[in-house]
């Protein structure tokens, strides 16, 4: 049976995949358990769920001697272990570099030994290498907007505009071919695992798929940690009976993609045996405005509570970028089966009959603004 080792996989991506393929492969999961996700019991939902279903390794992939250790008799290796969370990142540089670049340094460093069997490396990548994504000008046909102009938003105008007529420019599904433009330590994180394990496995004859994902959320995501979306700050908040604000209009978008379609892609990965190296982005194909999220969530949870619209903003977000799915469904047939309001329905209806997470948003925003990060 193929050996396949998941770093990463105590958490809400790896935690489902285990469940997935667990009859299908011999698994081994190296996880740190992060407290910031599972809890300082470690007594999480998702770390609970994979318990009998593979052999589990609590260990930190910055450990150079125990990720080699693991690496040694692995088949295919699915890269997920990483620090996320674009605002944190801004401000915990070396944590993230360390986190998110060292550890994958030491996995190209192995895939160049004596002691490698690994035919096939798949890593998580992210959407957030892009930027900005793909817009169209009049003017000027396709674009690629760098960070929007603090002035701007301090006046009310968050749209990206034409730097020729200053008109709004049209959003475009971000296709893989797109710039790559991180604007945050975090992008550049990805960014680096992505390049640094394609080029030392097409180097090395080694079968390399990098997934670009999008906002990723679903049944298990962490309810209290306050740095990796919207979803889980929003629920958390509206089940204690408090209102959110959001940031800028309520009419910036992110394309979230449901955990079953995300697994989905990371099955026809293993699976996948056409060109050696492949980079695919992975997501629902759709805009999706933080209001409209806000809303569906307050519908589902707690009807009574407020929505407020701050126009404050984050330094250095985006404003749109959804994944163009061109590629991945001539590749892998892929296709999104869970719509927004019925994945968030989903999350909502599980969410309920979970612990209440603890509400770090007040404390995620004073950390922003004592960075000078936040505008208000």
């Amino acid at each position: 049976m193929k050996k396949v080792l998941i770093t990463g996989g105590a958490g809400f991506i790896g935690s489902h995949l285990v469940n997935k393929i667990h009859n299908d492969y011999d698994i081994v999961v190296l996880d740190n358990l992060n407290p910031q996700i599972h809890g300082k019991d470690k007594d999480s939902y998702t770390y609970n769920s994979i318990k009998g279903k593979c052999e589990f390794f609590e260990g930190d992939v910055r450990d150079e001697s125990t990720l080699k250790s693991l690496l040694k008799n692995t088949d295919v290796l699915i890269h997920l272990a990483a620090e996320t969370g674009t605002g944190q990142s801004m401000y915990e540089n070396a944590r993230y570099v360390e986190a998110n670049c060292l550890s994958t340094s030491y996995i190209a460093d192995f895939l160049g030994s004596k002691e490698s069997k690994i035919k096939k490396v798949i890593v998580a990548s992210s959407r957030s290498i892009y930027g900005e994504g793909k817009y169209r000008s009049k003017e000027l046909g396709i674009v690629y907007p760098d960070s929007r102009e603090e002035k701007d938003m301090a006046n009310g105008v968050f749209d990206c505009l034409c730097p020729v007529s200053r008109e709004p420019l049209e959003v475009l599904p971000t296709s893989e071919d797109s710039r790559i433009h991180p604007i945050s330590t975090y992008g550049l994180t990805k960014f680096f695992q992505e390049n640094i394990l394609e080029s030392t496995c097409n180097a090395l004859g080694v079968d390399f798929v990098g997934l670009r994902f999008q906002n990723v959320y679903g049944v298990g995501q962490s309810l209290s940690n306050p740095y990796t979306g919207i979803i889980s700050i929003f629920s958390t908040r509206f089940r204690k009976g408090k209102g959110v604000n959001i940031f800028e209009d309520g009419k910036e978008s992110r394309d979230f993609v449901y955990i079953d379609d995300v697994i989905s892609s990371l099955v026809s990965s293993i699976e996948y045996k056409g060109k050696s190296s492949l980079i695919l982005n992975v997501g629902s194909g759709e805009m999706t405005t933080v209001l409209q999220i806000a809303e569906i969530l307050k519908d589902n949870i707690n009807p009574n509570v407020s929505i407020e619209i701050s126009g404050a903003f984050r330094k250095g977000d985006i404003r749109h970028n959804y994944a163009d799915l061109t590629l991945i469904k001539k590749e892998f047939g892929f296709k999104p089966t869970v719509s927004i309001k019925d994945g968030l329905r989903r999350f909502c209806d599980w969410m309920l009959n979970e612990e209440e997470g603890e509400d770090k948003y007040e404390k995620s925003l004073k950390e922003l603004k004592e960075k000078n990060l936040l505008s208000k």
